[in-house]
C-alpha cells in the first residue's frame, strides 16, 4: 500500500511545486469607501450601503500550495464613516456542510476551524499591526503583532524551535463588534472595529498596510489576500497590501474602566482564619495624541485571569510560567528585550507576584505609542505590602526599512522602604534585514545592584527559505548579571547553537504534506569553558494534510554537567559529574480539528546515573462549538543509582460558552511534585474589551504527609468600560 511508503520513497517524490509566491511581486491595493448609513451588524451583508464597496476577491493559497488560486471563493468589502471600519466577508463554500465551527471562546487558536483574520497595519511601518479574526461560530479573536511577529531563535536546551517562529499577542483586548452566520452558501462574517481601538498616525487622508486571510479547515488550507511566500506567515507584515481612501477622525480616546470586587478567603497555611474583603479600584486609557495613549491603573486586580498550568521540573534551573494578566500585557511586545524564556531583561510576572503569591499593586502607569518614526514605552508601577517596590522600565526602537531597527530599554526595581536595595539593568539591541532571507539580530545588557554587576550579549542569525531553515546563535551572561525585573533560565553562561532544517514537499501524495529532516546542536559552558548541557538532536518531522503530525526518529545526545550536589527528589541527591547519554525521543499529535483528538510525547534514555521514560498525553474533546474538554498528562519514570521516583501531574479542563460572550470554565490539576491539588472554576459574562462580570472559585489542598486545605477563595468582580470622551 502507498501508506507504507519508507521515508526514502517520500524524499523520492519530493520536488519543487510549480506555482509559488513571488515575493518581489507588486503587493495588491484595496480602498475603503465613506458611507453615511452604517450597516446593521447582524451577520447578513443585506444592507444596501455594501454595494458600493468594490469587494476583494483575489485570494492566493499560503497552504498547501502557495502560489496557486484559491480552491474557494471569497470577497471582502470595506466602508467607514467617522466612528469606525466596517468589514463584510462572504465566504462562499461548495461544501457547507463540511465547514468546521470550531468552539465558543474568545481569542483561540485559529487553525483548528475555519476562519477570517483581517490585520491592519496602521502607521504602514511594515513591523506592526493589530490583528482581528472570527470563526463560523461568531467569536472574538483580537491581538497585536509587533516586530513582524518574530520569535527566538536559540532557547532553552529541550526546546524545540517554533517553524513558523510567529507570535501574536492575543491578550491585548479591544472594543469591536462581530457577527456571523452560514446558510447554503457558505458563511458570512460581518464586523465594526471603532477607531477608537486602534492607533494611527495624523492627518486626515491615510494609508493602511492590510493582510486579509481565510482558513479552510477541512483541507487545511490558507489563503491570504495580499500573498505571502509559504516559508513566512501572516505577521510578514512587510508583504502587506494597502488600504486606501481612509479619513479616520482625530482620535483623542478618554476610557474609564472602575471594578467592585467582594472576596472570601482562607489561607490555612497562615493560620489567619476567613476573611471577608471588598475592593475598588479603576484603570484609564487616555489618548494624549493620535499615536500616543497612557494606561493609568489603581489598585489592580487580576482576580479574573486563568490559572497556571502547572510544569514539572526536572532540572536544576528555572521554570518560566507566560504572563496572562492584561496590564501588563496590552503592548507586551514593545517592551519585549533579549531572548525568549532565556535572557529576558523585563519579564513583568517579577511584578506583583512572589513565588506563588500576589502582592499588592498600589498602583502604575503606562505611555506607549509612536512618536514620528519611533515606538516608545514607559511603564511604572508601585506595589505594596511588606516589601514595597516601585519597578519602572523605558523602551524606544527606532524602525528602519527592510525589516530593521534598533532599539534601547532601561529597566529598574528600588525598594522604596530602603533605597539601598535597588537594582538597574540597561541594555541596546538592533535587527538587520537583508533581502527577504536573512535576518540578523544582536544585544548588549549590563545590570548594576549594589555590590554586584554584570554583563550579557547575543548574536544570531537566521536564513529562512522554501526549502531551507538555517539559524545560528551565540549567547553569554557574565558572571553577575542579575536582572531582578527580569527572567533568566540559568545564572552564568556561554551558550552556542545551530540549526538545520528542510522543507521536503510530496504533492505527488494528496494525504501527505511534507517531510522536515532536521539537526540541532545546542550547548552551554561555563565562562571558563567548562561544560554544563549540551544537546544534539538529529529527527524528522511528518506533516500529513488533515494537520497530523509526528517526529520519528527522535535521536538525542545529551549532556549534563553537575558542579555541585543536585538533589533532584526528596532524599536522592545527584553526584558531581559529567553524564553523557543518548536518548530517543518523538511527538505526536492527530486532527486538532477534529471532535476528538490525541497529542503527546515520549523520551526514553539516560538520566544522569540512570535512565528516565515518560512523557505527556493530552485528549481533547470538543463534539460541539460549546463544548470542549481536555486531559493532560505528564508522567516521568526515574530509575537511578541514588534511588527510583516518579512523577505524575494531571490536568483537566473544561469549558462550555452559553454565548460568544458568556462562558463557565475549570481547571483542576494535580502535581505530585510539588505534593499539590489545585481547581479554579470561573464563569464569565463579557462586556467591551474583556470587561464585564466574572465569578471566581480557587481552592488548593497539600496531599503530602499532613496534608489538607491550603486555601479556599470565593470572589465576584464586576467591571465596566465607560467611555469619557471620543
Amino acid at each position: 500500500m502507498v501508506r507504507s511508503l519508507p521515508l526514502f520513497a517520500l524524499l523520492a517524490l519530493a520536488r519543487p511545486l510549480a506555482a509559488q509566491v513571488d515575493a518581489a511581486a507588486p503587493r495588491p491595493v484595496a480602498r475603503a469607501v465613506r458611507t453615511r448609513s452604517a450597516p446593521v451588524i447582524d451577520g447578513r451583508l443585506d444592507d444596501s450601503v455594501w454595494a458600493a464597496a468594490a469587494p476583494l476577491d483575489r485570494f492566493i493559497q499560503h497552504e498547501p500550495f502557495d502560489g496557486r488560486e484559491a480552491t474557494e471563493r471569497t470577497e471582502v468589502r470595506i466602508l467607514f464613516d467617522e466612528h469606525a471600519l466596517y468589514i463584510g466577508a462572504r465566504l462562499f463554500d461548495r461544501e457547507p456542510a463540511g465547514i468546521i465551527r470550531g468552539e465558543t471562546r474568545r481569542d483561540l487558536d485559529l487553525k483548528e476551524q475555519d476562519a477570517f483574520i483581517l490585520l491592519f497595519d496602521t502607521f504602514r511601518d511594515r513591523q506592526n499591526a493589530f490583528l482581528f479574526g472570527t470563526t463560523p461560530a461568531g467569536v472574538e479573536h483580537d491581538g497585536q503583532i509587533n516586530k513582524e511577529g518574530e520569535g527566538g531563535f536559540g532557547g532553552p536546551v529541550g526546546t524545540q524551535p517554533s517553524v513558523t517562529g510567529a507570535n501574536e499577542n492575543v491578550n491585548w483586548d479591544g472594543t469591536w463588534q462581530v457577527k456571523t452566520t452560514v446558510d447554503e452558501q457558505g458563511w458570512v462574517a460581518e464586523f465594526r472595529i471603532p477607531f477608537e481601538t486602534l492607533r494611527y498616525g495624523g492627518g486626515r487622508s491615510q494609508v493602511w498596510g492590510l493582510n486579509v486571510a481565510r482558513y479552510i479547515r477541512r483541507k487545511n488550507e490558507e489563503d491570504f489576500w495580499s500573498p505571502v511566500p509559504r516559508q513566512h506567515t501572516l505577521y510578514r507584515i512587510s508583504m502587506a497590501g494597502s488600504l486606501e481612501g481612509l479619513e479616520p477622525p482625530s482620535r483623542r480616546v478618554a476610557l474609564l474602566t472602575p471594578y467592585a470586587l467582594g472576596s472570601v478567603h482562607r489561607d490555612d497555611r497562615l493560620g489567619t482564619g476567613t476573611d471577608l474583603d471588598a475592593a475598588f479600584g479603576a484603570d484609564a486609557k487616555i489618548g494624549l495624541t493620535q499615536s500616543l495613549t497612557m494606561d493609568l491603573t489603581y489598585h489592580t486586580d487580576f482576580a479574573q485571569v486563568e490559572a497556571d498550568e502547572q510544569q514539572i521540573n526536572l532540572t536544576r534551573f528555572n521554570l518560566f510560567f507566560p504572563e496572562k494578566r492584561p496590564f501588563f500585557l496590552e503592548n507586551a511586545g514593545i517592551f519585549a528585550f533579549g531572548t525568549p524564556q532565556s535572557v529576558d531583561l523585563f519579564f513583568s510576572r517579577r511584578i506583583g507576584i512572589a513565588g506563588n503569591r500576589q502582592v499588592p499593586i498600589l498602583g502604575g502607569g503606562r505611555v506607549s505609542g509612536k512618536v514620528g518614526p519611533l515606538a516608545v514605552g514607559l511603564l511604572d508601577v508601585q506595589t505594596e505590602g511588606d516589601a514595597p517596590n516601585n519597578f519602572a522600565v523605558g523602551r524606544v526602537l527606532y524602525e528602519l526599512p527592510h525589516r530593521s531597527r534598533i532599539g534601547a530599554i532601561a529597566v529598574s526595581r528600588l525598594d522604596t522602604d530602603s533605597t539601598g536595595d535597588h537594582n538597574v539593568t540597561v541594555g541596546v539591541d538592533g535587527k538587520l534585514g537583508i533581502g527577504q532571507a536573512v535576518s540578523l539580530d544582536g544585544y548588549l545588557a549590563r545590570s548594576s545592584s549594589p555590590g554586584r554587576s554584570g554583563r550579557a550579549f547575543n548574536l544570531s542569525g537566521t536564513y529562512t527559505t522554501r526549502q531551507w531553515e538555517l539559524g545560528s546563535a551565540v549567547r553569554q551572561v557574565g558572571d553577575g548579571f542579575s536582572p531582578d525585573v527580569g527572567f533568566l533560565e540559568r545564572p552564568t553562561f556561554t551558550f552556542y547553537s545551530f540549526r538545520i532544517l528542510r522543507h521536503l514537499r510530496t504533492p505527488g501524495i494528496p494525504w501527505f504534506r511534507e517531510t522536515r529532516p532536521h539537526i540541532t546542536f545546542r550547548q552551554y559552558d561555563d565562562l571558563d569553558g567548562r561544560p554544563q548541557s549540551r544537546l544534539i538532536h538529529i529527527d524528522s518531522h511528518f506533516l500529513f494534510a488533515n494537520g497530523s503530525f509526528f517526529e520519528l526518529p527522535g535521536s538525542n545526545l545529551t549532556r549534563e554537567a553537575i558542579r555541585d550536589t543536585f538533589e533532584i527528589a526528596k532524599g536522592i541527591k545527584i553526584p558531581p559529574g559529567v553524564y553523557d547519554h543518548f536518548e530517543w525521543s518523538t511527538a505526536y499529535n492527530t486532527n486538532l480539528s477534529a471532535p476528538y483528538s490525541v497529542s503527546g510525547t515520549i523520551t526514553i534514555g539516560g538520566f544522569y546515573t540512570g535512565r528516565h521514560h515518560g512523557g505527556t498525553l493530552a485528549f481533547t474533546a470538543r463534539p460541539n462549538d460549546r463544548f470542549n474538554a481536555s486531559l493532560r498528562l505528564n508522567h516521568d519514570n526515574i530509575d537511578l543509582a541514588e534511588g527510583s521516583f516518579n512523577r505524575t501531574l494531571v490536568g483537566v479542563r473544561m469549558a462550555y460558552a452559553f454565548t460568544p460572550k458568556m462562558f463557565v470554565q475549570t481547571l483542576t490539576q494535580y502535581n505530585d511534585q510539588t505534593e499539590t491539588f489545585s481547581a479554579n472554576v470561573r464563569f464569565g459574562w463579557l462586556g467591551p474589551a474583556g470587561t464585564g462580570l466574572f465569578v471566581v472559585y480557587n481552592e488548593g489542598r497539600a496531599t503530602g504527609e499532613g496534608g489538607g486545605l491550603a486555601d479556599r477563595a470565593f470572589l465576584v468582580k464586576f467591571t465596566r468600560q465607560l467611555e469619557l470622551a471620543r
